[in-house]
């Protein structure tokens, strides 16, 4: 089974946010589960040096949307996954975040940029020069950015016309990225004119990228369970809900797992102790060494939330702000990293400013850092107003630093919330509350303290939680079997 599976990003190489962990950690476990999988990535210039054995493959590429020739080079990722890099320098060569330029805003030719991702995925379907080696049997793509490959694969037979016409797979990672650019880009991004129709890749006057791989694509998926079902509403749909519930059938919902190698307290080199489920003693050395970071008092007996996120409304960050002093009233401590609205930024700044004996904020983004906080936390606050999959409060799991989650997508999935029944039973991993309000958020911070005030339940729950396998080898079995119901 040869999948080609294209996505703008993946860890450590190029990330932005969880679509490159889950494109550095899929494509080994299903190679685990008996696949060929190559990736197929964009050649930023992070890209090109971090690839081991890279090496040109094939013939040039001389008809990509917006660039005149590029090369296709091959070579490894650390993990030992084969890689073609789309090596058109006027396309990638840029510094910095693959989707923005110096001044915080899109790339003006991104619809270009990764059109000709697209068209070079598509490409592998029909043209053995690409690589005389290898040809896939199924396309796997990820978000808007891939959205036009089962789009020229259906309206350009007379490019990618071939012997056989691999399957195709979008998974939508987050819908509420489309990628829509104008429709007098049809001739540019070598769409016919006939598709931009209802049915095909018209999207409320646009092109959709995404529109257009949600409806020419063989099958979708998406990352947890409960957000397959969500954007079929108009709540979460973002306008596609109509589609997509057409096409319900043919759309999944698989939750996204965690990588173990490098989420594991028992072994994660960021951290100040180690521990293991059995013997939970390094969390506390792990405690104090963050409120030391983050200049807080250390105070072991003191409940320690946390934050890892875009500090965006999308994100419920705002309810934590109503919140946090409350949470500091009854004696709780916050530690935050992440960037984004500057409003959120200057609120988080102030509130730090408010009670820096109990409120830790740092802007940006630091992956040790983010280890630490895991590990050194006591509750892990993930209070989406809407979330895919979300991967964090799976970390945490692993951290024994319970999760309180807003009840939707990916968090509604992958947490079991501490009601009477869930605790007696011992099945509780974390805290869920449902509506998007400062009040319903104080309830559940009530209900996480009060529990933490019995040491023993709160051990326990925290056992149970890092014991969960939310790992990569069920995952990786549910999109074999997607991929042998696309190949004869």
């Amino acid at each position: 089974m040869r999948v080609l599976y294209a996505t703008s990003e993946c860890y450590p190489l190029v990330k932005t946010g969880g679509l490159a962990d889950v494109s550095a950690a899929l494509p080994p476990a299903l190679n685990a589960a008996g696949a060929d999988v190559r990736l197929l990535l964009p050649g930023y210039p992070a890209v090109l040096n971090g690839l081991s054995n890279l090496h040109e493959v094939g013939d040039l590429i001389t008809d990509l949307p917006g660039c005149d020739r590029a090369r296709l080079l091959l070579g490894r990722t650390a993990d030992g996954v084969l890689a073609y890099a789309l090596d058109a320098p006027s396309l990638y060569n840029r510094p910095g975040n693959p989707y923005l330029g110096p001044d915080g805003r899109d790339w003006p030719d991104n619809a270009q940029r990764f059109a000709a991702l697209a068209w070079a995925a598509a490409g592998f379907a029909a043209h053995t020069s690409y690589d005389p080696w290898w040809r896939p049997d199924v396309l796997h793509g990820h978000d808007w950015q891939t959205g036009l490959i089962p789009a020229y694969l259906t309206l350009r037979p007379d490019r990618f016309g071939g012997p056989s016409r691999p399957g195709t797979i979008l998974t939508i990672h987050n819908i509420a990225y489309q990628g829509n650019v104008g429709p007098w880009m049809l001739g540019e991004l070598g769409l016919p004119a006939s598709c931009f129709r209802m049915d095909g890749v018209e999207y409320y006057g646009n092109i959709g990228f995404l529109k257009a791989g949600c409806y020419y694509a063989d099958r979708l998926t998406t990352v947890s369970p409960t957000y397959a079902h969500e954007i079929q509403t108009p709540e979460h749909g973002t306008g596609l809900q109509g589609l997509l519930a057409g096409r319900a059938a043919d759309l999944s919902g698989i939750l996204n797992g965690v990588d173990y190698d490098i989420w594991d307290p028992a072994r994660d080199p960021h951290i100040a102790a180690r521990y293991t489920p059995d013997d939970l003693g390094g969390k506390d050395a792990c405690k104090a060494d963050l409120q030391s970071a983050f200049g807080l008092d250390r105070r072991p007996d003191a409940p320690l939330a946390a934050v890892v996120s875009r500090l965006t409304w999308h994100k419920g960050l705002d309810l934590v702000l109503d919140a946090a002093s409350h949470w500091v009233g009854w004696g709780g401590q916050l530690v935050v990293l992440g960037s984004g609205d500057p409003a959120s930024e200057a609120g988080f700044r102030q509130l730090a400013q408010q009670h820096p004996q109990s409120v830790g904020v740092r802007i940006g983004y630091d992956e040790p850092l983010s280890h630490r906080i895991q590990a050194g936390c006591d509750l892990f606050l993930v209070p989406s107003r809407s979330e895919p999959c979300g991967l964090t409060q799976m970390y945490a799991l692993k951290y024994g630093s319970l999760p309180l989650v807003r009840r939707t997508g990916g968090l509604a999935d992958s947490i079991i919330d501490a009601n009477p029944a869930a605790i007696a039973d011992g099945s509780a991993t974390g805290f869920q509350f449902v509506a998007p309000t400062a009040q319903e958020l104080l309830w559940s911070l009530r209900r996480a303290i009060a529990l933490y005030r019995k040491p023993d339940r709160w051990q326990a729950m925290q056992r149970h939680a890092m014991t969960r396998d939310l790992g990569w080898r069920g995952p990786a079995e549910e999109y074999m079997e997607l991929y042998r119901g696309l190949v004869p």
